[in-house]
């Protein structure tokens, strides 16, 4: 935490943004959980803006979103925002996050892999997510929950019919589901993963061969890429 950040033209002393960490303890996990927006799209700027550019458009969103602002203040984006400048503007991590913007993304599993087939689709349903949310626990420890639009994307599947698959997950207490809805798996369901994925081909499929793609594109968000998970 910075002792000052510059915020719409003041000086805002370290206390202000502890308080808000202490008055929205959700609020710092959310950013990572969440689906960040590109952060080129959400300044509204070109990927080859300046410095000078982005601490300009910087304050004037702060100034926009900021809790006192009665009109437009907005708790979320102003975080988010604060977080996209820490990135932005420091040329190290920004180089970094321009590296990962960059890098092609992995076909979502849909591509691949059928959750449609009767009885067989609902199996390789609950195997995909199991792996997802194994890898992200796995590759991120402190911070294991996956957002359904996150689930959505990578599986390349509506959640709208996830709905029975998270049923039967959550009551055989394989996962748990927070308030948002984010999905997060459980010790006993890291048990099962580990002694079925030999046993199930959806699981041994992805854990073994695709594991790679899968844990590159769950963490391009991240500043630095996770090592991919590998089976002995």
């Amino acid at each position: 935490m910075r002792d000052y950040s510059v915020l719409a033209g003041a000086y805002f002393p370290s206390h202000f943004f502890r308080g808000l960490w202490y008055a929205f303890p959700e609020l710092e996990r959310q950013i990572d959980t969440m689906d960040t927006p590109d952060y080129y799209e959400f300044l509204q700027i070109s990927p080859n803006a300046d410095a000078d550019t982005i601490h300009r458009v910087y304050k004037y969103l702060a100034s926009r979103f900021h809790p006192d602002n009665p009109v437009s203040g907005n708790v979320d984006q102003f975080v988010l925002l604060r977080s996209i400048f820490d990135v932005l503007s420091d040329p190290k991590r920004r180089a970094e996050y321009d590296a990962a913007r960059r890098a092609p993304v992995a076909p979502p599993m849909s591509v691949s892999i059928d959750f449609m087939d009767g009885v067989q689709g609902e199996l390789n349903r609950r195997g995909a997510l199991l792996a997802l949310l194994y890898i992200r626990r796995r590759t991120n420890p402190h911070n294991p929950d996956v957002s359904l639009a996150e689930v959505e994307t990578r599986m390349g599947f509506p959640r709208d019919y996830l709905d029975f698959t998270i049923w039967y997950l959550r009551s055989k207490k394989y996962v748990v589901e927070a308030d948002n809805g984010a999905l997060c798996l459980t010790a006993l369901g890291v048990d099962f993963v580990e002694t079925n994925h030999s046993k199930l081909s959806i699981l041994n499929r992805l854990l073994n061969n695709g594991s790679h793609d899968l844990t590159n594109t769950m963490n391009d968000h991240l500043e630095s890429a996770r090592p991919a998970i590998t089976e002995g």
